[in-house]
C-alpha cells in the first residue's frame, strides 16, 4: 500500500523518535511511504519559502494524498497544517489513522467518521494499531456496501467499536467472514 505520513515539523523536537518508529515500521511492513516532507524539512525551510513555493508545495501535497491508499498521522504535537492535511484526506475519502501519545487533539476527538480512527499509542501497542488500521484500509479498497440498521443495532455496534477499538465496518466484516468460514465459502 502507499501511505502518506504527516506530523508537526515543530513537534520533531520532541517526537522525532516516534515519527521514525512509525515510518520504519511501515517501510519494514512493505509499504511505500511519503514522509520526506516532514522528516527532511525544518521550521526555517518552511519560514523561508515564498508564496509561490508554498502554493507549489500545497499542490504536491494534494497529489500525494490523492495518490495514496491511506494516511497515518502522528498528532502528539498540535499543528494547524496537520489538521488541514487530515481534513484534506478525509475530504478525498482516505482512511486516516491519527496517533497520539497522551491526549487526542481536541478538535478531532469529537469528530465521528468511519474514515478517521484516533488512537492513543505506546511502544507496546503501536505495531498492532498500525496493522489493524492497514488491514481496515486495505479492505476499504475492495467494495463499498451501504445499508440501514435500526437504533438498537447502531447502539450495539457503537459499543462494540469502542470496546474492541476498531471501526464498526471491521467488526461487521469479521462476522461475515466467520459465517463464510462456517459454511465453507
Amino acid at each position: 500500500m502507499k501511505v502518506y505520513f504527516t506530523a508537526s515539523i515543530v513537534g520533531k523536537k520532541l517526537f522525532l523518535k516516534n515519527y521514525l518508529n512509525i515510518i520504519d515500521y511501515l517501510k519494514k511492513s512493505g509499504h511505500t511511504i511519503i514522509s520526506d516532507h516532514i522528516i527532511k524539512s525544518t521550521e526555517n525551510i518552511v519560514d523561508m519559502q515564498s508564496k509561490k513555493e508554498r502554493v507549489a508545495f500545497h499542490r504536491r501535497l494534494k497529489k500525494w494524498i490523492i495518490g495514496t491508499d491511506c494516511v497515518v498521522v502522528e498528532a502528539s504535537f498540535p499543528s494547524i497544517s496537520v489538521g488541514f492535511e487530515i481534513s484534506l484526506a478525509l475530504n478525498f475519502g482516505k482512511p486516516v489513522l491519527l496517533l497520539y501519545t497522551k491526549e487526542a487533539p481536541s478538535l478531532l476527538k469529537e469528530y465521528s467518521s468511519d474514515n478517521l480512527l484516533c488512537e492513543r499509542y505506546t511502544d507496546e501497542n503501536l505495531k498492532g494499531l498500525i496493522d489493524d488500521f492497514l488491514n481496515y484500509a486495505q479492505g476499504r479498497s475492495d467494495c463499498r456496501f451501504t445499508f440501514f440498521i435500526d437504533q438498537k443495532i447502531a447502539k450495539y455496534l457503537d459499543r462494540v467499536s469502542r470496546l474492541e477499538k476498531q471501526p464498526k465496518s471491521v467488526y461487521i466484516r469479521s462476522l461475515i467472514r466467520q459465517e463464510m468460514t462456517k459454511k465453507g465459502r
